[in-house]
């Protein structure tokens, strides 16, 4: 039996059919797909709060944490619960590693020490992730709502939030400003 297609370590890129809608121009992140659904974290959506707000709210004390630092709207499931996506050259064993390069985590600790100046190099903080029932993620990619392409860290760490669905796009050599929102099958 041939192994199943997971979507895992992939970007979905939100086709300009989903404009006007929760997904529409949203670049999200899959952090884990399987037989049962499919988990992700939207990386290019800030939220209405900062990581010092989000940290003052946590009571940690903000340390060294950089005013401008935005908490991106991960999803619409669990939107009060946080989760940090991050590089993985310093280990917490609270995190799930996803690749080579990249773990998640919903711990304080890791907060805690992004705060102290003790924590990864790299990180993205959101509230709530996207989640897809069995077979739906699949289905929405069939239907052409989602345009997917490899992961790059580079894209969630070291792009503007602004930019990051198009460079994603690059990715696959694709300009979305020339695509149509209307869907063709043949």
């Amino acid at each position: 039996m041939a192994a199943e297609f997971s979507f895992k370590n992939q970007f979905l890129l939100a086709m300009p059919g989903l404009t006007g809608s929760y997904f529409g121009d949203t670049l999200t992140y899959i952090c884990e797909h399987n037989a049962e659904g499919a988990m992700g974290i939207m990386v290019n959506r800030p939220s209405h709060i900062s990581l010092i707000e989000l940290l003052a709210q946590l009571g940690i004390d903000k340390g060294h944490t950089p005013v401008e630092v935005p908490v991106m709207e991960g999803g619409p499931v669990a939107s009060d619960q946080g989760f940090i996506l991050h590089s993985t050259e310093i280990k917490f064993e609270s995190s799930l590693a996803l690749n080579d390069g990249l773990s998640l985590s919903s711990a304080r600790e890791v907060l805690e020490a992004i705060a102290n100046d003790e924590g990864p190099e790299d990180y993205l903080v959101a509230l709530g992730y996207a989640g897809w029932g069995r077979g739906q993620l699949e289905d929405e990619v069939a239907d052409n709502a989602w345009l997917t392409c490899p992961a790059d860290t580079g894209v969630i760490f070291n792009t503007p939030f602004t930019e990051r669905v198009n460079k994603a796009a690059s990715i696959l050599g694709i300009d979305f400003a020339l695509m149509s929102g209307q869907a063709g099958h043949a």
